[in-house]
């Protein structure tokens, strides 16, 4: 027969561990959570005003193509969502140089199908903001979803594009 010292040592070591399984759970429950609740927004700058939005998650590759304003030239920006949630730019294509387009962008640079290919650039951003035109904006896509273009957003209006915790509300769908 137990003594009563070791059954009630033996009694707090199991509620201790089921608390430390209860905590466990209770994390990796909210962190799963957090992960399935997240949203790529497009804000207006100023007023908050939410124009677009699509479900996002890390991992989820977004791009974002539009016109060089100088050179006239379309220009693609391809980006990925990290587990912090934050956009890091991985590429950009474009088919020629200009004014303002970078040189050296990136670890590998090559030609291809008449673009220029800069890869494993890893600049990260906790936001992109644009002057939106209807001209120069063309798409916006995450996971190969339009999410907006230009045209559908307002003209000369300073953007933000977000990736924040939070359902999506629903907003400029």
């Amino acid at each position: 027969m137990l003594s009563r010292r070791v059954f009630w040592r033996d009694r707090r070591l199991a509620a201790f561990l089921a608390l430390l399984a209860c905590g466990a759970a209770l994390f990796f429950s909210w962190q799963v959570w957090s992960r399935q609740n997240t949203v790529l927004r497009i804000y207006d700058w100023k007023t908050g005003a939410i124009y677009a939005e699509s479900p996002a998650r890390p991992g989820d590759r977004l791009s974002f193509g539009w016109v060089h304003s100088l050179e006239k030239i379309p220009w693609n920006e391809y980006y990925h969502i990290n587990d912090d949630l934050v956009i890091v730019l991985d590429a950009i294509t474009f088919p020629a140089f200009g004014a303002g387009i970078p040189e050296n962008k990136g670890r590998v640079c090559y030609v291809k199908d008449g673009l220029i290919h800069m890869e494993e650039i890893g600049q990260e951003f906790s936001e992109l903001v644009w002057l939106n035109s209807h001209t120069a904006t063309r798409e916006i896509k995450l996971g190969g979803r339009l999410v907006a273009e230009g045209r559908s957003l307002p003209q000369h209006t300073r953007l933000r594009l977000v990736i924040e915790r939070g359902s999506a509300s629903g907003a400029g769908k």
